[in-house]
């Protein structure tokens, strides 16, 4: 399997959860997407577009602290400082988007550390 098949299959994973995971104002979604070196997530209500908290392991407040930023650590960094950064704007309640990844590794320590951070899904 090449890398455009990958890629493809990797989006046709990504449409088909989005599918069924729409973010309102009283459960916005929690996207996160994961590139090799970064990890980005960000709580998004889908009704109005808009983006109502972000975090990622490009923070100032994490690149001084992280030794590495695409690493296990980083994801749990960011999924705490995106619940304290959630919970600061009032969101308490989120519907969570693996942006078509599977629930393992990187993308499921930042949904733990945001659990444990007070984020409920």
């Amino acid at each position: 399997m090449n890398t455009a098949e990958k890629s493809r299959q990797l989006e046709q994973r990504r449409q088909r959860v989005r599918k069924r995971v729409i973010g309102t104002t009283e459960r916005p979604r929690l996207n996160v997407f994961r590139s090799r070196s970064h990890i980005y997530a960000q709580v998004i209500n889908d009704l109005n577009g808009s983006t109502l908290v972000a975090a990622s392991s490009l923070d100032k407040d994490l690149r001084k602290t992280l030794k590495s930023t695409g690493s296990m650590e980083a994801a749990k960094a960011v999924g705490k400082l995106l619940a304290d950064r959630a919970k600061a704007a009032n969101v308490l309640t989120v519907v969570f988007d693996r942006g078509g990844r599977m629930y393992h590794g990187r993308i499921k320590a930042l949904a733990e550390a945001s659990r444990e951070g007070g984020l409920q899904f």
